[in-house]
């Protein structure tokens, strides 16, 4: 435990921080199962609702800083190419 003031408040701050991230990170983790899901059900309707939903969540987690630019690049491109796929199968 730190004894100094300053660094009391940055525990408290980080931790709650910290929090936050969490919660945003797994609003897109449950997002991305729900896509695949109805991916996975070859259901193209609930798909093509679900996927800009998905991609929004991924681009604000990118912007707060939870996911790198390419990271969050890299999974809208995985679930956009799962929707192409169903669509042309």
């Amino acid at each position: 435990m730190p004894n100094i003031k300053s660094q009391k408040k940055r525990v408290l701050i980080s931790q709650r921080e910290n929090e936050a991230n969490t919660s945003k990170r797994s609003r897109v983790r449950n997002a991305v199962k729900k896509y695949e899901i109805a991916i996975e059900n070859k259901d193209i309707a609930t798909a093509e609702k679900l996927l800009p939903e998905t991609i929004s969540l991924i681009n604000r987690a990118k912007s707060d800083g939870i996911y790198h630019a390419n990271t969050a690049s890299r999974k809208v491109a995985r679930l956009s190419k799962q929707l192409d796929a169903l669509k042309k199968a």
